[in-house]
């Protein structure tokens, strides 16, 4: 499982353009020489993605910008049309970056693909600040329970403080 200190593994992620074909993004061009907060998530439009974590980043988006993230990075093990719709909905159109992992593969070479029942392989729920494609900090959700404690925007806009201040490195257990 990935944990602070290690380089991401390379990999692609598929994204729709509001035109075109679906277009293949890499690991390199997402992380590569840029800050990044990167959160991943079970799936779209489920009721904990969509009503309480997603909408944390998008409406920081800004602050978490300011704070030093040159971008904020949304994946789930969905395809590229639902994420577009998704990225929509959620009005995170220019504020957040959402690519799909329909196949897990990147979930798997992180090593937080799970099993959800009635939903096949999913991401674990976790959010991560990524300095050129190294983890600065990451941060997982607990087992017990639901809702966001641990990987929302707030903790975010505090491991970029932290980074500013030199003291990131921070992880929460998986």
């Amino acid at each position: 499982m990935i944990a602070v200190g290690d380089r991401l593994p390379a990999g692609t992620f598929r994204v729709k353009p509001d035109e075109g074909p679906i277009v293949q993004v890499t690991t390199a061009d997402l992380f590569g020489g840029q800050t990044v907060v990167l959160v991943g998530v079970p799936g779209a439009f489920t009721s904990t993605c969509h009503n309480a974590h997603i909408p944390q980043f998008v409406e920081n988006a800004a602050a978490l910008k300011a704070r030093g993230a040159d971008r904020i990075v949304v994946i789930a093990v969905n395809d590229a049309y639902v994420m577009r719709a998704w990225r929509k909905s959620l009005g995170a159109v220019d504020k957040v970056d959402f690519m799909a992992d329909g196949d897990a593969a990147y979930a798997t070479a992180l090593g937080v693909a799970v099993p959800m029942v009635g939903m096949g392989v999913r991401l674990k729920r976790f959010s991560a600040l990524v300095d050129d494609g190294v983890v600065k900090a990451l941060h997982f959700e607990p087992e017990s329970g639901k809702g966001i404690s641990s990987t929302g925007a707030a903790m975010m806009l505090a491991e970029l403080r932290a980074v500013a201040q030199g003291t990131t490195g921070a992880a929460t257990p998986a």
